[in-house]
């Protein structure tokens, strides 16, 4: 059931809304980043996040083509959504660190669809050859 989260990073620099339905499944990539922050993430589509606290306490990383900005406080360094542009397909959406939502209800998230991403090959429609990791 879609609802509207509120997260936030640990020193509660930053906070955000993000109207999400963590039944409709989850998402874990394979790129550098997600794999070395074990990124769990759900997608929202780019008008159902809001910041409302601490914008100008976030700094953007973005690497190889670009395509994926990953935000994070500039205080504490919790990474809590990245903001996904791939104009080859038209796609952008956010993918929201679920473990930085209030209220997650841990059986929806369980049982609900998992996602694996092949970012490491830029192949995000295929599953990557190993996930024991993510």
């Amino acid at each position: 059931m879609r609802r509207t989260y509120w997260g936030g990073c640990h020193c509660g620099a930053v906070a955000f809304e993000a109207d999400l339905d963590l039944g409709l499944g989850t998402v874990k990539c394979n790129c550098s980043i997600c794999a070395m922050h074990r990124m769990w993430g759900a997608k929202a589509d780019s008008d159902e996040v809001r910041i409302t606290k601490g914008r100008e306490a976030l700094t953007d990383y973005s690497f190889g083509g670009h395509v994926a900005h990953h935000y994070f406080c500039r205080t504490c360094g919790v990474h809590p959504f990245a903001y996904v542009d791939i104009p080859e397909d038209g796609r952008r959406y956010w993918n929201v660190q679920i473990c930085c939502l209030e209220g997650v209800d841990a059986d929806e998230v369980r049982n609900a669809p998992l996602t694996y991403e092949d970012g490491r090959s830029n192949r995000w429609d295929r599953v990557p050859a190993d996930v024991s990791l993510l």
